[in-house]
């Protein structure tokens, strides 16, 4: 299992938000909740619907294998709907879909749905600074007015550096009295005051503190930085040159293959019956969650990460080499991925990822750099609280296969 630490805070701030978000949005009467089960979305394993992309003989067994816990994970936590891809030596060794997109219609997932992101938009936002840095067009270590001359200097500079890296100082949102989420945001320059003007909680460096607007921010410094738009930088360097055509800004117009969305009951536990989502706008979220995407986007994504020609390889070790505090304790954040050792297949594994939680969605992105593998799960219902464990039960079944032979 993927031990607690401060990538877990993390996780449990992004459930919060989400869960206030929920509470917020149902006292104003902003949305009519319908209420979907009470009882199993799916019962027997056996009987969950899949849709699965073609697959490559060499990967059977190990997809039988994932398969068959997918489908448990889906009847154990009644899980509306998932999706799965495992990147290995390169390509997409496996995607494939399971559930119901849409249980009302008997919609199926497949490999092409697409879901709620969160904040694992982060290290595709990570991988744009490194494009940036490469390229000589930004410096981590200056202020961030550099870049942003409007935002408000403070008690203490912050660097682009200590933003990306949780450490800047930089409040988190006040729950449901926030001016977010749940109104548009035409461009980033239109959420930044929601926070801009409040001073620092602690002087940079000192803290690891998870904070959504975090990533705002640096979302608006990529876009002066670039002198383009953030979500248009995003889509000309990394989404369209790595074939992510799947993944899309969650406020675009009538996309194709969108999941609906979930909500747990009761408990922030799926298995105690799911409902449907309150309505959600994320377009103020930047890379802090205003993308949709696949599993298989997120496979590519990370396959790109792991070998030589999209970002110089000195550029990936630093964006996902974990801070260090002014006190010499590692915060295990990089910038903008979570770096973790876990058990894989009886050893030691260094896993570079993060995860992802939203109003409908939950998703979590894995990397092994080491071994080349990757995995990515995502499921269209909040707290999906097992994805990860699958997520890493699944890679571990494709560990086992013989390394191919070039």
């Amino acid at each position: 299992m993927l031990r607690e630490g401060r990538s877990a805070r993390a996780r449990r701030a992004e459930e919060i938000l989400a869960l206030l978000f929920a509470a917020a949005v149902v006292v104003a009467g902003g949305a009519a909740i319908y209420f979907v089960s009470t009882i199993s979305v799916h019962s027997d394993p056996a009987a969950v619907p899949s849709k699965a992309a073609a697959t490559a003989e060499r990967y059977a067994s190990a997809v039988e294998e994932a398969r068959r816990l997918a489908r448990s994970l889906v009847v154990d936590q009644n899980l509306p709907g998932l999706s799965v891809a495992v990147g290995m030596d390169g390509e997409i060794a496996w995607a494939e879909g399971f559930g119901w997109a849409d249980i009302a219609r008997r919609e199926p997932v497949t490999p092409v749905t697409r879901f709620r992101i969160g904040t694992v938009a982060i290290p595709l936002t990570s991988a744009a600074v490194g494009l940036l840095h490469d390229r000589g067009s930004i410096d981590l270590d200056a202020p961030v007015q550099r870049y942003l001359p409007e935002f408000p200097e403070k008690q203490w500079p912050i660097s682009t550096r200590q933003v990306m890296g949780h450490v800047a100082g930089i409040r988190h949102g006040r729950g449901s009295t926030e001016a977010m989420p749940n109104r548009h945001c035409a461009s980033i320059d239109q959420v930044l005051p929601v926070f801009s003007g409040d001073p620092l909680i602690f002087r940079p460096g000192t803290e690891y503190r998870y904070s959504t607007y975090d990533w705002i921010l640096v979302s608006a410094v990529v876009e002066a930085a670039a002198k383009v738009p953030f979500v248009a930088f995003l889509n000309q360097e990394i989404l369209r040159p790595l074939g992510m055509f799947g993944t899309v800004p969650d406020d675009t117009g009538d996309v194709s293959a969108r999941t609906s969305f979930y909500f747990p009951r009761a408990a922030q536990r799926p298995d105690l019956g799911v409902q449907d989502a309150p309505s959600a706008d994320y377009s103020c979220y930047a890379a802090s969650g205003a993308f949709l995407s696949t599993p298989s986007d997120l496979v590519r994504f990370a396959a790109a990460m792991m070998k030589p020609g999209f970002l110089k390889p000195e550029t990936v070790a630093f964006l996902q080499t974990p801070l260090k505090l002014e006190s010499g304790a590692s915060t295990n954040y990089a910038l903008g991925w979570n770096v973790e050792n876990v058990q894989l297949d009886g050893a030691n594994a260094r896993m570079v990822g993060h995860r992802g939680s939203s109003m409908g969605g939950t998703t979590s992105l894995m990397t092994f750099p080491d071994r080349g593998l990757s995995v990515a799960v995502t499921s269209n219902i909040s707290y999906a609280k097992g994805i990860e464990p699958f997520g890493l039960k699944a890679v571990e079944a494709f560990s086992r296969l013989p390394a191919r032979k070039f």
